[in-house]
């Protein structure tokens, strides 16, 4: 794989984990569904997929400390055990699922979720929103990464405070990608290859952390809400443009 690395491969890469990055601490990680879709234009899911959940976990560490004061437990309690569950259904599936189908359904779904607002009052009424929406970022967690679109729907129709909210996204992903490294494991995703690309692109990850943390201290209330649905349809473009 090294040895087919290029120009495109490096500049794709430094543009999905640098968005990511930005995504995780800045807009509840509404934007990190692009990085996948980035380096499958030049690698093959599964290892674009492994490639990534190193470098986020160590997004989750930086972004965990940034808003460590911050965070709502009741809403955890309500997400994080569906999101096991997801992740259980969609590890346990891996090889089978089709992965043109998966990209398309996710698509529609992220370019849905960006008008989110019409879907508050609907998520308010729906019984077992925590359980649904949780079960499914779990689900797409595992296979692309993409958990950001489904959990932020639900965590809108909570109405948290942008800190409350960028913390409380912050822990439940944390727990999510450190428990997906043992299906990852399992399935065998890992080799030295990816991890030696992991190092190179750490200092992007951790630099686009810093960026995200600066522009949600720029951006008010509206704007943090406006970006993050402009973000998530771009995310689902994204997704489509690569089939």
């Amino acid at each position: 794989m090294l040895e087919q690395a290029g120009i495109a491969f490096y500049s794709l890469a430094v543009v999905g984990v640098l968005l990511t990055g930005i995504s995780k601490s800045g807009f509840a990680g509404g934007a990190g569904v692009v990085a996948v879709p980035l380096l499958a234009l030049v690698m093959p899911i599964p290892q674009a997929v492994a490639l990534m959940l190193p470098l986020l976990l160590v997004m989750d560490v930086k972004t965990i400390w940034l808003y460590r004061r911050t965070f709502d437990a009741d809403t955890l309690k309500r997400i994080v055990p569906a999101a096991l569950l997801g992740i259980l259904v969609a590890g346990s599936g891996f090889a089978l699922l089709s992965e043109s189908v998966l990209q398309v359904s996710l698509a529609v779904f992220s370019m849905l979720f960006a008008s989110w607002q019409n879907l508050i009052p609907l998520i308010k009424k729906l019984p077992g929103s925590a359980i649904i929406w949780g079960c499914l970022s779990g689900i797409t967690s595992t296979l692309l990464h993409a958990g950001g679109p489904p959990i932020n729907v639900y965590l809108i129709s909570r109405q948290l405070e942008k800190k409350i909210w960028l913390g409380t996204a912050a822990i439940f992903f944390g727990i999510m990608n450190l428990t997906k490294v043992i299906p990852y494991t399992l399935n065998l995703q890992w080799n030295d290859e990816l991890f030696y690309l992991d190092l190179l692109l750490l200092p992007v990850a951790l630099i686009g952390v810093s960026i995200g943390k600066w522009l949600q201290h720029t951006l008010d209330e509206i704007w943090f809400i406006y970006s993050c649905r402009i973000l998530l349809f771009f995310s689902g473009f994204l997704l489509l443009i690569k089939l």
